[in-house]
């Protein structure tokens, strides 16, 4: 190898390292910057869902049991999780499409919260408080974002 080339490979190097420092520099950077709405938002949506998963298995038992009231929650908390895990997913990756998520989170998470607040048990009383929880944040987040876009 020629001196040429030897200094070609070791500047293709250098660049490579320096791109990848600083991709992870930024990343880092950005990461430690969200709001405080953001990051209300993001630990509510993952206790939420967590609850609602919870009582997902509770609601089963429950049916399971012959307690077919508790069928209408099953579905709610199930879909309640879903919303959830999408908007917290959204929020952690920085997506332009969150406000919309959050959006339809707060308004899963108020049917949920209906749903359980009708139940004096307090595995339901649990799931929504935090659904309550939820809904309040994403829609601060909402509203910190100006809206859904």
């Amino acid at each position: 190898m020629d001196r040429r080339q030897l200094l070609g490979v070791l500047g293709t190097a250098a660049a490579g390292v320096a791109a990848v420092s600083g991709r992870a520099a930024g990343a880092d950077h950005r990461g430690h910057h969200h709001s405080e709405a953001h990051e209300e938002c993001l630990r509510a949506c993952q206790e939420c869902s967590r609850s609602c998963n919870e009582t997902f298995q509770h609601c089963y038992e429950r049916v399971a049991e012959g307690k077919k009231e508790h069928a209408k929650a099953l579905h709610l908390v199930a879909d309640c999780a879903k919303f959830c895990n999408l908007s917290s997913d959204l929020m952690a990756s920085g997506s332009s499409l969150m406000g919309f998520s959050c959006a339809a989170c707060a308004e899963a998470c108020k049917a949920c919260a209906a749903e359980c607040d009708n139940y004096r048990e307090a595995e339901m009383q649990d799931c929504a408080k935090a659904c309550h929880t939820c809904e309040k944040t994403c829609l601060a987040m909402v509203r910190a974002m100006g809206g859904h876009s």
